[in-house]
């Protein structure tokens, strides 16, 4: 079973946000969407070494500069309940191409003004409108029905 822990980082370059479209593992509940770089925690990990090892793997970037954003509770009624810490990134080492494949989908660097015509959760739409207010280290509670957001709770 996977953890119900997770990371998730908005990697930061020339005004823009490496954003990941996934579209190719199977039964994946993000297929479609764009979502920022991230994954499960490994037994034994803390939120920094997953994040640097999730952006890693999927990007092949080691990150310089991170901040800790805030801490996501996902709950609803099509998967477990999920806890994502949430950072921010501005400096790494490394270089992404636009459209570069990665074993979750494509890799593109998308102008932050154009992240909201994305195909997004529309939970995420809240958190990167408080990462773009540069909101101060939040907790945030999102309730699904489905595909729907039906509830949520800014702390």
């Amino acid at each position: 079973m996977k953890s119900p822990l997770t990371t998730l980082c908005y990697i930061e370059k020339d005004g823009k946000y490496l954003m990941l479209y996934r579209n190719k593992k199977e039964h994946d509940v993000n297929e479609g969407k764009w979502i920022g770089i991230g994954g499960h925690f490994e037994e034994g990990e803390s939120p920094d070494e997953c994040l640097l090892r999730e952006v890693k793997e999927e990007t092949g970037l080691e990150l310089t500069n991170y901040r800790f954003r805030g801490i996501v509770t996902f709950i609803s009624d099509g998967w477990p309940v999920e806890y994502m810490c949430l950072f921010t990134a501005d400096a790494f080492n490394g270089y992404v191409e636009d459209g570069q494949p990665c074993s979750e989908g494509e890799l593109r660097w998308v102008d932050k003004t154009r992240i909201p015509e994305l195909n997004l959760w529309e939970g995420d739409k809240v958190f990167l409108k408080l990462l773009a207010e540069d909101s101060p280290f939040f907790t945030l509670k999102l309730r699904y029905t489905g595909d729907d957001l039906v509830e949520c709770i800014l702390h």
